[in-house]
């Protein structure tokens, strides 16, 4: 097993976090193999950041990568950049309040949620839309166990927000995608 996560989104989403809770729910709890890193602007809100883990069985001798088999983008802008580097049969999950989605890759599976929605009424708390979506992430690819997930969660998150972020997983966990038709983008043929 040798899969490629990308998450994407801007600076105070909580995209790094999410990356490296991803990466410690597997490598720690799950027993396998996984490296984390990270890219962001020089600015720390805001700006574009994403954050890479590479999972595997094996010892990864190239944690770096230019294509993911998955892509979590949580922004329009990171969407736009990393759409195409989403490999054929990959995974593509997006928060469908703040990524307007026109084309996909070939025979990707999509799925969306309103991630900072559900973060700001359900749970009053913006802060948790990357807790939302890696809940989701977790369901929807099976690439993490569910148990595994939450004790990183648990783990990494400070102690007073436990039970936010905790209800927060297991919502992401539970939520249900509606079926959405990908609107195809036109392209007008330059005659």
């Amino acid at each position: 097993m040798d899969i490629r996560v990308r998450i994407t989104g801007f600076g105070g989403q909580g995209v790094i976090t999410a990356g490296y809770i991803l990466g410690n729910a597997v490598s720690v709890y799950d027993d396998k193999q996984a490296v984390f890193t990270q890219s962001y602007g020089p600015e720390a809100r805001g700006s574009a950041c994403s954050a890479q883990v590479a999972i595997s069985d094996k010892p990864i001798l190239r944690p770096f990568f230019k294509q993911h088999d998955i892509l979590v983008a949580l922004s329009q802008e990171g969407f736009d950049k990393y759409i195409e580097q989403t490999i054929e049969g990959g995974t593509v999950l997006v928060d469908e309040d703040l990524v307007e989605v026109h084309s996909l890759p070939p025979k990707v599976k999509f799925a969306a949620i309103p991630s900072t929605q559900i973060a700001e009424k359900t749970f009053n708390n913006r802060i948790v839309t990357n807790i939302v979506m890696l809940g989701f992430l977790t369901s929807f690819t099976n690439i993490v166990s569910k148990e595994g997930m939450q004790e990183s969660v648990l783990s990494v998150v400070p102690k007073r927000t436990v039970k936010l972020n905790t209800d927060a997983l297991s919502y992401g966990f539970d939520f249900i995608p509606e079926k959405k038709p990908v609107k195809e983008k036109v392209k007008a043929d330059a005659e």
